[in-house]
């Protein structure tokens, strides 16, 4: 329903009127899980990503990314590669660039996570090590 509401405000839009709310837009529609059905379905809204892919792909391609690994449902998932498809044609070079940054950002979060996990082993067996005499001397 919302995104039918979107399809109808964005298709009243002049060029100059989408560009102001585009990135805002984008990042919300990048959090909705079906948005593929608007990209794919209006022409004029296809057209305005089109021309202003070089804001909007950088914004929208980790959300297709993790559609496209992850999503449960066939025809988000059809819908979603369908978009990818959409939009690796009207800019490789772009998508390209985005999908190199996408891969250090998830090896980076990789890196992170796994950091974190170190930290909490080496805390886990600093309590340990200091619990264990106190707990001695408790019990005695």
């Amino acid at each position: 329903m919302f995104l039918g509401e979107v399809e109808g405000i964005v298709e009243a839009m002049s060029v100059m009127e989408f560009q102001k709310v585009m990135v805002p837009l984008f990042l919300r529609i990048a959090f909705c899980v079906t948005f593929s059905y608007v990209l794919v379905h209006n022409d004029q809204i296809v057209n305005l990503i089109a021309h202003n892919r070089q804001a909007i792909l950088p914004i929208m391609f980790a959300a297709l990314e993790k559609n496209a690994d992850n999503h449960w449902n066939q025809s988000v998932l059809n819908l979603t590669l369908n978009v990818r498809k959409m939009l690796c044609e009207m800019d490789e070079d772009l998508f390209m660039s985005c999908h190199a940054r996408y891969q250090e950002d998830e090896a980076n979060q990789c890196s992170v996570m796994e950091k974190r996990k170190e930290t909490w082993a080496r805390l886990e067996n600093a309590a340990t090590v200091l619990v264990t005499p106190l707990a001695t001397s408790i019990a005695c």
